[in-house]
């Protein structure tokens, strides 16, 4: 299983970016998948995460409104599209994935994911 985060970068203050996971080695359509992030000596962050159907996303309170995840199975594609970006949000992001069956109020907990991409950086600069 693979899961290859992608789209990272440097942006100003109020800025967009897109960022992307491609996963492989597994069954996409029966997965959920997420976005994480995190600070250097911090925990992880949940930012969204969207169920194998496509459905209604969920989102970290922080990201709500700027942040719109989406997923195109034909390519094994989750994307993240994120706007009005400001400089809290400079950490590096992590996709994850695992198997559908998950009631929604534990989507955002870290632990319930099975496997992960490596990660990718943005940098806000205000």
């Amino acid at each position: 299983v693979q899961l290859q985060a992608c789209g990272g970068g440097s942006v100003q203050a109020g800025g967009s970016l897109r960022l992307s996971c491609v996963v492989n080695g597994l069954t996409f359509t029966s997965y959920l998948v997420a976005w994480f992030r995190q600070a250097p000596g911090k925990r992880r962050e949940f930012v969204a995460a969207i169920e194998k159907s496509g459905g209604i996303p969920s989102y970290g309170d922080s990201v709500k409104g700027r942040f719109t995840v989406s997923r195109d199975n034909a390519k094994s594609t989750v994307n993240l599209r994120m706007n009005n970006l400001k400089s809290g949000d400079t950490v590096v992001y992590y996709c994850a994935a695992r198997p559908n069956r998950l009631v929604r109020s534990a989507w955002s907990s870290e632990v319930q994911y099975n496997y992960w991409g490596q990660g990718t950086q943005v940098t806000v600069s205000s």
